[in-house]
């Protein structure tokens, strides 16, 4: 379903920094009013002030439920226009093994990654519905495509998103609202830098900044580029939308080798 959402309004959560700052940047550019909303104030504010257009800024936290609700209503009210796009974009990151997990942080990342896209999906599909226009955009990842060594709660939470957005999609057929999943490669963002990660999971004695510049040598595409990616291909009608080189190399190992990725992935990176 080809949808256009340049110009019109979008509502982007996790705007404080990386993908999000980007969208809201790059659809406000568009001539798209902005909602958007971060439990990071400063950031927040940053995002909205480099925003040229109409924008609605909301300190959020995507974990309670009642709040979205009560978000998604000050968005009602603001709007004049049916709002084209909602983006569950907030994210956070942990990385451990599975028998040194720590139980408080992988709650505090599903509660985010996969119950915040919930929250927001919950919140803001009455809106789209009653008008029977727009789509709901969930990030997931290429983690949402293969299981990766010490990462077991992030990939759980963004395989879990894909389930639920992929079950939607299907719910809403004969409708004029629909569903994208998006699965990011390594994008450069703070991701890794505001993570909980107790020691280096890979046993090497890093510290978190160094564990940050690590990924983002390795990290192939910048949060502007995914922006356009995500945009481009809402537009186009996708049902899911692959980010970066990287994300496609996943996706085709999962396919070709689904027991087998994380091998051939080992050897790609020994060169």
């Amino acid at each position: 379903m080809v949808r256009k959402i340049a110009g019109r309004p979008a509502v982007i959560t996790g705007a404080a920094s990386g993908i999000g700052r980007s969208l809201a940047q790059r659809l406000s550019r568009h001539g798209s009013p902005v909602v958007i909303a971060d439990v990071n104030e400063a950031g927040l504010e940053e995002t909205a002030k480099s925003l040229h257009g109409p924008v609605l800024s909301r300190v959020l936290d995507v974990r309670d439920a009642d709040d979205v609700h009560r978000f998604a209503g000050e968005v009602h009210d603001w709007l004049d226009l049916p709002i084209a796009a909602v983006f569950n974009n907030a994210g956070v990151a942990t990385s451990t093994t599975v028998l040194n997990s720590v139980p408080e942080d992988d709650s505090w990342l599903f509660d985010i990654n996969y119950w915040g896209v919930v929250n927001g999906t919950r919140a803001f599909l009455p809106l789209l519905l009653e008008r029977n226009y727009g789509v709901i955009v969930n990030t997931s990842s290429v983690y949402g495509l293969v299981g990766m060594p010490k990462n077991s709660a992030y990939c759980a939470a963004k395989f879990a998103v894909r389930g639920f957005t992929d079950s939607l999609r299907q719910e809403l057929r004969g409708t004029g609202v629909s569903a994208v999943t998006v699965h990011p490669g390594g994008i450069k963002t703070n991701i890794v830098r505001n993570a909980r990660i107790h020691g280096d999971p890979d046993g090497r004695g890093r510290s978190l900044e160094q564990m940050a510049e690590d990924f983002d040598k390795v990290a192939l595409t910048t949060s502007e580029k995914a922006a356009e990616i995500i945009h481009r291909g809402v537009e186009a009608g996708k049902a899911r939308i692959l980010v970066g080189p990287d994300a496609y190399l996943f996706d085709a190992l999962a396919r070709i080798a689904p027991t087998h990725y994380f091998s051939v992935m080992a050897r790609l990176f020994e060169r």
